[in-house]
């Protein structure tokens, strides 16, 4: 049996949320661990609460089209992403690693919003594309933000291993 368009974009707008509930898991674990990066732990909190903002935006446009999220989704992403965060943990340079798997996985998001806003035009919502498109910004923002702040967070972590200092976090 074919899906219709509404389906689809009702399938993508689920697993966004459900990709949201893994970044709000993913940054509350890593932010917790991070002792000697202030500026990138702040903007990981903001980014936190972008993405608690980005969820309930999905809620909304989920509402309009008669249904909501989906549990089992959103509990096995938010595992994953409890999981992801701990899998970096015991490495010398676990600071690196989240920075570089974080920069992908803004990405991945933006990727799934973008897709979102042509499901949107295709299924005919006329509302959704002001919300996708405010969280899609919010997105590039914080991908903007790793990328332009890779180069320090690297000198940062090269000065503290080499003073013997916990660097990793």
């Amino acid at each position: 049996m074919a899906s219709s368009i509404a389906d689809i974009y009702t399938t993508g707008l689920r697993n966004a949320h459900a990709l949201e509930v893994q970044a709000i898991q993913l940054l509350e674990r890593q932010v917790e661990r991070l002792e000697n990066y202030p500026q990138m732990a702040e903007r990981m909190r903001q980014h936190i609460e972008e993405s608690r903002n980005q969820s309930a935006r999905l809620e909304e446009i989920l509402r309009g089209h008669g249904t909501s999220e989906s549990t089992f989704k959103d509990m096995m992403t938010g595992f994953m992403g409890n999981v992801a965060a701990l899998a970096h943990a015991p490495m010398q340079d676990e600071v690196l690693k989240n920075s570089f798997a974080n920069f992908a996985f803004e990405h991945y998001e933006i990727a799934s919003y973008n897709a979102l806003l042509v499901m949107a035009e295709a299924a005919g919502d006329q509302a959704g594309p002001k919300l996708l498109k405010q969280s899609l910004d919010e997105e590039i923002r914080m991908a903007q933000w790793i990328e332009q702040n890779l180069p320090e967070t690297i000198r940062t972590y090269m000065r503290l291993e080499t003073q013997g200092k916990t660097s990793g976090r």
